[in-house]
């Protein structure tokens, strides 16, 4: 008998279910968790091109335990409002996990922002953000906004600007969305924060023999071999700093031309110029190509990065990915029904809850940083210099006072004056929120004999978290 595939927001669904059996959660209660309380779906229209064209966007917001609700906006042609709300789920549960003190929304646009010029998509998204700042489903302390597939800095700032002109008394306006640039009220290390947590994550794993035993591996991340599928912001940034900090050899890259595969290893930069300058992968010289981008997925490497869309392992591929390790940066790439093939051969999967959770880790901070009007590092930065170089000075002096019998190593001495500055403090606070999260998904994963993946101990943690707000409440 043929498996039927489950659509996303069913997948989202069974992998609660299958959490919560394992819960003693009152049925009123697990029920609330569930439930999406709402989604605001608007049409409305805009002068383009001499007429008028009438676009379909959402907004869902899963749950408010905590206020604001966080969740990014995309733009596809796939966005519907099943859609929209599993990826609103799936953000209560990612900030539970990653202690970011939000719920859970999303939202999406049914446009292809590639059939439209920047004037278009601005004249676009503000009409957007006006029709749903105009129901406070935009605001800095209840729905706060970022970018997802499809949009990015750019959009944001019109978000932003447009919330502004509507709210002109709001000291906190800024506040109202997350992922602007950085001359907009953003954060430095935004862009590259969901990257850069995947990278965090695969280094926790690698801390700890039990788990690399479990996946089959040994030693550090340099030198596995990594295939990435799709080489957009996370993608890419995940890939080049694997590459280039930690010495992991990427020898696949996936794309919607094709794929490139070199068992050499590929130079994530190069290849992301080419992109940039061509449209798509095909052509670039120092790799094979194939349009079948899909079977690269499925050749030898150590861990295997799906950056893209949602639902690209599932059941009609899952028995052939050999990776023993799958970390999915995108969200929900592994289909249930391809979950339980992989989980069934000894696959080790780390998350998307968890492993994709440092953009709005990083989102949090921005959020913070809007609230609160000052860059981060600006008090303390020339403090913490000036306290290094008495300790600095001091040590030279004794040398001298020793005729010189040793000397600071240049390097060190630049390194260690240099107080932190805001990109500094952001990467700090996201590596720590990765490690904290992962050792506390990692106990239930070896503290429990009914779990026996990251998945089920994420959604453990992070439901059990939900529930105690829930209760706090009085719920």
């Amino acid at each position: 008998m043929t498996r039927t595939e489950p659509s996303f927001r069913e997948s989202v669904d069974l992998m609660f279910n299958r959490a919560v059996a394992l819960m003693d959660l009152a049925p009123g209660l697990e029920e609330k968790i569930r439930v999406c309380n709402a989604t605001y779906t608007v049409r409305f229209g805009v002068r383009l091109r001499g007429g008028i064209q009438t676009f379909t966007g959402y907004r869902s917001v899963h749950s408010e335990h905590m206020e604001p609700v966080k969740g990014g906006i995309r733009y596809a042609m796939g966005v519907n409002q099943d859609e929209v709300e599993a990826l609103a789920a799936l953000m209560t549960y990612k900030c539970a996990l990653v202690e970011a003190p939000f719920g859970g929304s999303k939202g999406g646009l049914r446009i292809d922002p590639l059939q439209y010029d920047e004037h278009e998509l601005e004249l676009i998204t503000r009409r957007f953000a006006y029709e749903l700042a105009k129901r406070d489903l935009i605001d800095p302390a209840q729905n706060v906004p970022a970018p997802d597939m499809g949009t990015g800095e750019r959009e944001m700032a019109w978000i932003a600007d447009q919330y502004a002109r509507m709210n002109t008394t709001d000291i906190n306006a800024r506040a109202c969305v997350t992922g602007k640039p950085l001359n907009a009220g953003g954060i430095a290390g935004r862009v590259e924060a969901t990257g850069r947590g995947v990278q965090y994550a695969l280094r926790e794993f690698f801390r700890h023999e039990e788990d690399k035993a479990k996946a089959g591996l040994s030693g550090t991340l340099d030198g596995k071999r990594v295939i990435v599928q799709g080489l957009g912001n996370v993608g890419y940034h995940a890939a080049k700093f694997l590459q280039e900090e930690d010495g992991a050899i990427i020898t696949g890259i996936i794309e919607r031309d094709g794929a490139l595969f070199n068992p050499k290893g590929i130079d994530v930069e190069a290849v992301r110029a080419w992109l940039v300058r061509h449209g798509g992968v095909a052509g670039f010289p120092d790799a094979a190509h194939t349009a079948e981008g899909g079977a690269v997925m499925e050749e030898d490497c150590d861990i295997l990065i799906p950056a893209a869309l949602e639902g690209v392992i599932n059941l009609s591929n899952a028995e052939r990915i050999k990776a023993p390790l799958i970390i999915e940066a995108a969200n929900g790439p592994i289909t249930a029904g391809a979950d339980d093939v992989l989980r069934g051969r000894g696959t080790v999967i780390i998350p998307d809850m968890y492993a994709n959770a440092g953009g709005v880790t990083v989102s949090y901070f921005e959020w913070v940083k809007n609230l609160s009007h000052i860059r981060f590092g600006r008090m303390q930065r020339r403090q913490e210099e000036a306290r290094h170089e008495l300790v600095v000075n001091e040590l030279e002096r004794i040398s001298d006072a020793l005729g010189k019998a040793w000397t600071l190593d240049p390097t060190f001495k630049e390194k260690y004056l240099r107080g932190a500055g805001e990109l500094e403090l952001v990467r700090s606070g996201l590596d720590d929120t990765m490690r904290s999260a992962y050792q506390s998904m990692r106990e239930v994963w070896h503290g429990r004999d009914d779990v026996d993946d990251l998945r089920t101990a994420a959604y453990l943690v992070s439901i059990d978290k939900v529930a105690s707000s829930y209760r706090a409440k009085g719920l």
